[in-house]
């Protein structure tokens, strides 16, 4: 069977459903398929939780994006599913000389982003869970919060089908040819014919384009912990315990959200990680390190039980900037990946810049092009 729409979109992570989304409300038909389902166990958007912030340093056009973002996110909360999102307020803790929360600080000015500068003092006085050690000052975004990711995720995509994206399972052979795409072949023996193909498959993007995209899309390993608290203790839920970021430390961490516990993840990055074959169960070494970090950080939860831990994937780029491209080898064929752990936030806006980029009413930001993935970089996007 043969089915036909002006744009197909293979992957429903957070940046294929939105892209099937914005397309559709944009008024072109859709085909969205993924291989596993939306908000899938393997997929890098199949975590419980993201941090919603708007903080990016110097990077204006990421703030600007994840301001954007957080407008669509609402409207989607707004539709009866105020549950998908808590406003636990976003801390940043910083060093003495941290150019990089000074750079936050003047874009927030810029972009007018309500935000508290904390000192020492009173990040003591207002946090005395947290033990600081060479934190010397904050920053906070009130209004910032975590995001249900899973489940936001899969409202998207209702909202897309309720919208008449056609929706379906199954996985996508990759074109091989070169020129223009008529159809994909699914899995399940049909045809996908459009007129355009976006590909937005997250980790597995290096494995079915490799040539193109098998030195610039590295995924990496990443570890989160969920940690119980003490029976009755609201210390480390909202609102007393916002989500937290320590870049320096390579470390995040979230509240109790749901009775799951209270979150660490590693933000350094992992080792090579196969989407496909590679095991989801911790490590003895990550979980040490967590522990540790409970130790030094939150003291009062450094013999806290595990109650869950989690192994997913970051989609990197050399530097943290996302891949949004055409496809040199096919003139209707796009790639969008390359999240780097911080893009489920931007969804909304990444689907909005597909869209405009598919009609031609948009010129391309030039750093998400594949030239400007050519040479090795080291990591400058969180």
């Amino acid at each position: 069977m043969s089915r036909s729409s002006n744009v197909a979109v293979i992957g429903a992570g957070v940046f294929g459903a939105w892209t099937a989304l914005q397309v559709r409300r944009s008024g072109r038909s859709v085909t969205l398929v993924d291989a596993f389902g939306a908000g899938n166990t393997r997929s890098s958007s199949g975590g419980a939780s993201r941090v919603l912030r708007i903080g990016y340093g110097s990077e204006a056009i990421y703030s600007e994006w994840a301001q954007r973002s957080f407008d669509a996110w609402q409207e989607l909360f707004g539709d009866g599913r105020q549950e998908l999102f808590t406003r636990t307020g976003v801390l940043w803790m910083a060093r003495p000389d941290d150019p990089y929360t000074d750079e936050t600080i003047e874009t927030f000015g810029r972009l007018r982003v309500p935000f508290e500068i904390l000192d020492r003092t009173e990040l003591d006085r207002r946090y005395p869970q947290f033990s600081l050690g060479p934190v010397t000052r904050g920053v906070l975004e009130p209004e910032a919060g975590v995001i249900m990711a899973r489940h936001a995720v899969q409202a998207v995509v209702r909202q897309a089908v309720k919208q008449s994206v056609e929706y379906r399972v199954a996985a996508v052979t990759p074109p091989t040819d070169t020129g223009h795409v008529e159809s994909v072949l699914t899995s399940d023996g049909d045809q996908i014919t459009a007129d355009a193909f976006v590909f937005a498959c997250g980790p597995w993007l290096p494995t079915l384009f490799p040539a193109v995209l098998g030195d610039r899309i590295h995924p990496t390993r990443q570890e989160v912990f969920f940690f119980g608290t003490e029976p009755g203790d609201r210390r480390f839920a909202p609102p007393a315990m916002p989500a937290w970021v320590d870049f320096a430390g390579g470390v995040y961490g979230l509240p109790d959200l749901e009775g799951r516990g209270f979150k660490i993840g590693l933000d350094h990055h992992g080792p090579p990680f196969d989407p496909d074959l590679g095991e989801r169960l911790v490590s003895d070494d990550a979980l040490q390190v967590a522990r540790m970090i409970l130790a030094r950080r939150v003291p009062a939860l450094e013999t806290a039980p595990l109650l869950e831990a989690r192994v997913c994937q970051y989609a990197n780029s050399w530097n943290g900037d996302f891949i949004i491209d055409r496809h040199p080898d096919f003139d209707n064929v796009w790639l969008v990946g390359g999240g780097s752990g911080h893009g489920f936030k931007h969804g909304p806006a990444v689907g909005e810049y597909v869209a405009e980029q598919l009609s031609g009413r948009r010129a391309p930001e030039a750093r998400f092009t594949l030239e400007a993935h050519q040479e090795h970089r080291e990591r400058g996007i969180y």
